[in-house]
């Protein structure tokens, strides 16, 4: 069993908003797709998830549903301020993987994510075996794909 929810890792996500300057604000559809990265690219380096609730394949991509339920009232807008949440209980391997994460794909729009998510094969793969959405993303998926956007330091 992870250590960490999905809304413990949404938490923290929301909890970088703060830190960004000029870019676009954190909106539901934006948090969704920062998860899914969040939860590849934790399988494709240690081999565990990073939370155990599941993603599903909806028509504009990967979404936690446990996370929708919590946030869906914001819509399209942005996700006001949660409070101060304990940073204590995220392990520093974890705090750099979403720093990272937020770094890299927080710099893109919620539909640029979006539209990435639906070039990638993991939302791929699920989304035809069950075009009415709500089909599984598995972690093998998620992992296997993710494994082949690792960047490899050969030094």
């Amino acid at each position: 069993m992870a250590k960490y929810s999905a809304i413990d890792i949404a938490d923290y996500l929301l909890s970088l908003e703060n830190d960004v300057e000029a870019g676009e604000v954190l909106s539901h559809l934006k948090l969704q797709k920062l998860l899914y990265y969040a939860q590849g690219f934790h399988l494709a380096l240690y081999d565990e998830p990073l939370f155990d609730e599941k993603i599903e394949a909806w028509t504009h991509g990967p979404v936690c549903y446990d996370v929708y339920q919590k946030y869906k009232k914001y819509r399209s807008g942005r996700i006001p301020p949660q409070g101060s949440i304990n940073l204590e209980k995220y392990d520093n391997r974890v705090k750099e993987l979403l720093n990272e994460i937020h770094s890299v794909f927080g710099q893109f729009s919620a539909w640029k994510l979006r539209n990435m998510t639906h070039g990638e094969r993991p939302w791929r793969q699920a989304w035809e075996r069950n075009q009415a959405g709500y089909e599984e993303i598995t972690h093998e998926e998620l992992k296997e794909y993710f494994k082949t956007q690792l960047v490899h330091d050969d030094n």
